[in-house]
Formats: structure tokens, C-alpha cells, sequence
């Protein structure tokens, strides 16, 4: 029988090789374990992405080069210095001015188409036919003793017609304006009113909603007919200005300019002249006749001048009333003027008022007014 001793000594005896070989392996596993960790080390410094080198500051080198001179503008000369003492020798010899001789007054309104020259307070009022630059005649003996005294009133000299305005009334007209290339469609209303002695004309013009022209006259009737005193004028996109017909001193004058034209008795506006025009035929129907001609001073809103109407002739016209008995009156500018063509045509059947206007600009661009609607109005009170 095998004994206890002889089985602790089998079991005894592999001990000792199992733990020397346990030891080997630990250090082995250590050994392992301290090489990866070093090859991680190395292979992670070379595996990684290199950081790349600063670089080098790059210096850049420039040559500043000139730039070229800038043109200089080439300047007018100036007149020389003689050419300044040349413009003042004649202040120097000139002799005094003699004392002014009385001058006759011209009518402003005459059957010319000479417009008056506009004068200024420091003007001195002169003739203004076109004689007026020559010398006084000599062979009249009472040429000093004709003079007016210097406070004297001064007559009227406007040409003088026969006149009878026609009733107040209401005129409405359908509207067409041509205007670069395009036609447009409106209405207007022009409003006469008088009561024998005193008058106001309102009229406007307009297209799409649009209000091209309002304007307003206003005045007395006396022996030369309409008179106007204030002139309103109001175009579309501009301020409104005024044209007044002083009495005190007889002048007219313009909010729009420094034109000023002395008063003699007749002078329109661009309202009133209708309204004349009708006054005349009514009142001198013989000046209304194929060919003939009424020149009236007309003042607008920077100046004035005289406008010649022409009778054209009678004529059959339709407008929106219907169909009319007319007379066509025609004025045409003067050559430069920058006034329009002005075209009316008067019914004598219906008190002479203008049932047709037509204004056409110097480019061919035209507004048209047709009497659509007529209302006669009550004469207003006389104020007072």
C-alpha cells in the first residue's frame, strides 16, 4: 500500500517547476507589455500627421514710381489791362447828360405786331413805335410849348373797340391732349361771371384725374371793355403765379419775372382775351368779318405781348352739344415768341361764347376744349 508520505511526495515534487515557469511567464507578459507600449510611442510619432514648419517671412520689395502730373484745365485769357482802361474812358469824357425833352407816349396796343419793350422804375418811359431812335421833327414851332405839365395825367391811348359782354354762364368741354406721341382724354370747365360791372372768369383743364391748368381772372368792365386787375395762373408740377394790371402806378407787373409794361387801356390776360374777343363781336360786329384783324396787348405769366387775331371765316363745327354755327378766329405767334397757337371758334346763335378752343405748341403737341354742356348763371350781386 502506498502511504500518505509517498503520495505527498509525488504530489510534491512538479511544484516547484509549475511556479519557476509561472515566473517566466509574467516577466514575459511584462516584457510584452513594456514593448507595445514603446512601439505605440515610436509608431504614433511616426504615423502622425507632421506638424509643418513655420514659414519663412516672405519680404516683398516694391519701387514706388512717380506718378505723372495731373493736366491743368486750360484757362480763357483775360482781357489785358488796356482793353479794362478802354472801358472806362467813357465815363470819363462823357459830358453830362442834357435835361430830357418831353416824349410823346406810344399805345402798347396797336395794329402792329411790335410788342412793348419792358421798362424798369430806373427806365426812362420812351416812344415805342419804331420811329422812335429818330430825332425829334424841328419844324414845328410849338414843340416847347406842347409839353404837359409834369404831374399831369396822362390820356388813355389803347386801342379803343365797342364792347358788350355777354352773360354769365357755365361752359363745360370735353378734353383732348396730344403729348409726345400719346392722346389723352379729359374734361374742362371755364365759369364767366359779370354783373355789368365787374367780372371773374374761373376756368381749369385736366386729363386722367389730372388737373393740367387751372387759372382765374378777375376785374372790372369799363369803356375799353374786360379789364382785368389779378391773373392766376396754375400749371401742373409748378407754383402758381400772378400777373397784376396796377392802376396806381398804371403797370403791368409778374410774380414770375422783373418784366414790367406801362397801362394804356385794353390790355388782356390770358382769360380775359376770350371773353373780349366775344365782348367785341357782340358789341362791334363789323370788326368780325373774313380777313380782319384785332390786335390786343396780352399779358401772361412772365411777360406780355401783342397777340393778332385773323378772322378766318364762319365755319360749320360738331361738338359735344352738337352741331354749331361758328366764327373761327386764329392767332399765331410771333416769330420767336414762345407763345402757343390759339384757335377759337364763337357761336353768334348762342352769345358768342367759345364753344371750341384749341392751344397747339410749336412741336405739334396740342390740348383741345368742345363745349359739351351749357348753363347759363345769374348775374352775381354788385359788391357794395
Amino acid at each position: 500500500m502506498v502511504t500518505s508520505n509517498a503520495i505527498r511526495a509525488a504530489h510534491a515534487q512538479p511544484t516547484k517547476p509549475k511556479r519557476a515557469a509561472s515566473r517566466r511567464w509574467l516577466i514575459l507578459l511584462a516584457v510584452s507589455f513594456l514593448l507595445h507600449i514603446l512601439l505605440i510611442n515610436w509608431g504614433s510619432n511616426k504615423i502622425g500627421i507632421p506638424q509643418p514648419a513655420s514659414p519663412q517671412p516672405t519680404i516683398v520689395t516694391a519701387e514706388l514710381k512717380p506718378l505723372p502730373p495731373v493736366a491743368k484745365p486750360v484757362l480763357i485769357p483775360k482781357p489785358n489791362k488796356p482793353a479794362l482802361v478802354a472801358r472806362k474812358e467813357p465815363r470819363k469824357i462823357a459830358a453830362p447828360p442834357p435835361p430830357p425833352e418831353p416824349e410823346v407816349l406810344d399805345t402798347p396796343i396797336r395794329e402792329t405786331r411790335t410788342p412793348i419793350t419792358p421798362i424798369t422804375p430806373t427806365d426812362t418811359v420812351t416812344s415805342l413805335d419804331s420811329d422812335s431812335d429818330k430825332p425829334p421833327q424841328t419844324t414845328t414851332s410849338s414843340t416847347n410849348t406842347t409839353a404837359l405839365p409834369e404831374n399831369a395825367p396822362v390820356a388813355p391811348t389803347g386801342v379803343h373797340y365797342e364792347t358788350k359782354p355777354p352773360p354769365s354762364v357755365e361752359l363745360k368741354y370735353s378734353v383732348e391732349a396730344l403729348k409726345k406721341g400719346q392722346t389723352f382724354h379729359g374734361s374742362g370747365k371755364i365759369t364767366w361771371q359779370t354783373d355789368g360791372h365787374n367780372y371773374t372768369i374761373n376756368g381749369e383743364a385736366g386729363a386722367l384725374f389730372i388737373s393740367a391748368l387751372d387759372f382765374k381772372s378777375e376785374g372790372e368792365i369799363n369803356d375799353f371793355g374786360v379789364s382785368p386787375a389779378l391773373y392766376t395762373e396754375k400749371k401742373f408740377r409748378k407754383p402758381a403765379t400772378n400777373t397784376r394790371f396796377q392802376r396806381t402806378p398804371s403797370t403791368i407787373t409778374f410774380s414770375a419775372s422783373a418784366n414790367s409794361y406801362p397801362r394804356t387801356g385794353g390790355e388782356q390776360d390770358r382769360a380775359s382775351i376770350v371773353w373780349q374777343l366775344a365782348s367785341i363781336a357782340r358789341g362791334d360786329a363789323g370788326k368780325i368779318v373774313p380777313g380782319g384783324v384785332i390786335d390786343l396787348f396780352v399779358a401772361g405769366d412772365k411777360d406780355a405781348e401783342t397777340w393778332r387775331f385773323q378772322v378766318v371765316g364762319q365755319e360749320q363745327i360738331t361738338v359735344g352739344a352738337g352741331t354749331v354755327a361758328t366764327w373761327h378766329l386764329a392767332r399765331k405767334p410771333q416769330q420767336g415768341s414762345y407763345e402757343k397757337t390759339l384757335d377759337i371758334w364763337f357761336a353768334p346763335q348762342q352769345q358768342w361764347y367759345p364753344v371750341k378752343l384749341r392751344f397747339t405748341e410749336s412741336d405739334g403737341d396740342y390740348l383741345d376744349m368742345s363745349l359739351s354742356k351749357l348753363k347759363q348763371l345769374d348775374a352775381p350781386a354788385t359788391p357794395g
